[in-house]
């Protein structure tokens, strides 16, 4: 059972370089009050590695996906990445509210339970969620203030 970030994934989730990143997205998985599974996306702004084994998530506050974790302490991340697709279980845990932040985020701690690769022999992944910022100056400003954020 993989609980590491590869190094690749590290460089991709460090915070650093979101001009470069900020075509790629994330869906972030987890389950509501229903028991069914809930989808939103992320982005190179909301997401941030620790370490190999932990990465922290800053969500808009009162958003289904965050009352979802707030209930269940447990997601899913699920993005394409160098032909493959991969499954991350997280574990996670609150952290406490920043005060005097630009960006009101709930602020989140995953720990990495399990990291599944998936590709087929028979075909390529040649691409995953991409998205096109609107205004990317404004956007990438607000992810770069964002990471810092979350990380504290």
């Amino acid at each position: 059972m993989k609980r590491e970030l590869t190094l690749e994934f590290l460089e991709l989730l460090n915070g650093k370089n979101l001009d470069n990143k900020q075509h790629e997205a994330f869906m972030l998985l987890t389950i509501d009050e229903e028991n069914w599974p809930h989808t939103a996306m992320i982005s190179v702004g909301e997401i941030v590695a620790k370490n190999a084994q932990e990465v922290y998530l800053g969500l808009w506050p009162e958003t289904t996906t965050t009352k979802n974790i707030m209930r269940s302490k447990k997601a899913t991340l699920v993005f394409f990445f160098q032909g493959k697709a991969y499954y991350i279980k997280l574990s996670l845990k609150q952290l406490p509210l920043l005060h005097l932040t630009k960006y009101k985020r709930e602020r989140f701690i995953g720990k990495v339970e399990n990291i599944r690769e998936d590709r087929a022999k028979y075909a390529s992944i040649t691409s995953g969620v991409q998205i096109n910022l609107n205004n990317p100056e404004e956007v990438i400003q607000r992810w770069e203030e964002t990471i810092n954020e979350i990380s504290r």
